[in-house]
């Protein structure tokens, strides 16, 4: 009767440490792909302000071409 109460106890512990693996997998799942989804906002935003940046210096250097290029025809 002994080895029966101890197998059944086994069994409980087993099932138990296989249910908190399980939750902690998904927990886990779950941070990562809250992290992933963060990341892919952050390298979109990023790309998007470099995206502005180069326009900016685009438009900034025609201006500068274009003052060279108006000073040099007044001179």
């Amino acid at each position: 009767m002994a080895s029966k109460n101890e197998s059944t106890t086994t069994n409980q512990a087993t099932s138990t440490n296989e249910d908190a693996a399980g939750e902690l997998s998904a927990q886990l799942e779950d941070l990562l792909n809250t992290l992933s989804n963060r990341f892919a906002g952050v390298s979109s935003e990023i790309f998007a302000k470099m995206d502005e940046m180069s326009r900016r210096l685009d438009v900034l250097e025609a201006q500068l071409l274009a003052n060279k290029d108006k000073n040099s025809g007044s001179n």
